[in-house]
């Protein structure tokens, strides 16, 4: 059986058109079969992105930010991120090959640049210097806690002081352990958001 998590999704392509609205703006994507939350942007993803907006928006933005979609599946993450703060420099990744042909197809059709989308498990085709300043992720939690963590644990090692990651997840898909993980990690984690049972959570890389 296929999963969202898939490298080469195997199931036959059922292409589908979606719109959603995050920060007063409407946005238009394409889905396809073997894809997460194909039919619609999830709870979660939605929840994500609002709260990790008004964060960065509250502490204010900085021009050239490098930001990272951690598992973008088709994009909506740097999507919206890209049309908000317009000045950051995103990188896609996602270990689901449709799934990135489809971020690249639905970041031209919102007219917004994306610095780089690639297939990758986890971060493991990235270059051990590609750091970044914001990591957002709304974690494949299908595919297993050890796959959760890892995303934790390689983004720790891109990520440069003082640079925050924001997670999503639900209390029943594991947010307490996710959170107690990236306390150990980072040494801090706190909750931004609790909305429709999703939690989402934020960790600072300190020794800025």
């Amino acid at each position: 059986m296929a999963h969202y998590f898939d490298n080469d999704p195997s199931v036959r392509s059922d292409r589908r058109n979606i719109g959603y609205r995050q920060y007063g703006r409407d946005f238009r994507f394409v889905t396809d079969s073997d894809v997460f939350s194909r039919s619609e942007v999830d709870k979660g993803t939605d929840v994500l992105l609002s709260s990790a907006i008004k964060d960065i928006k509250d502490r204010g933005a900085r021009k050239g930010e490098k930001l990272l979609d951690l598992g973008c599946g088709y994009g909506v993450v740097g999507t919206v991120m890209a049309s908000v703060f317009v000045n950051f420099e995103i990188t896609q990744v996602d270990v689901n090959r449709r799934a990135v042909a489809l971020s690249k197809e639905n970041a031209s059709l919102n007219g917004v640049k994306i610095e780089k989308c690639v297939e990758s498990d986890v971060l493991s085709a990235l270059g051990e210097g590609e750091m970044f300043d914001v990591v957002i992720t709304n974690p494949p939690v299908r595919a297993g806690k050890k796959t959760v963590f890892a995303f934790y644990d390689q983004a720790f090692e891109h990520m440069n002081p003082g640079s925050t990651i924001y997670v999503v997840l639900q209390r029943k898909q594991g947010a307490p352990s996710s959170f107690k993980k990236l306390e150990e990690l980072f040494g801090n984690c706190e909750t931004l958001e609790i909305s429709g049972g999703y939690h989402v959570m934020k960790s600072v890389k300190e020794g800025a």
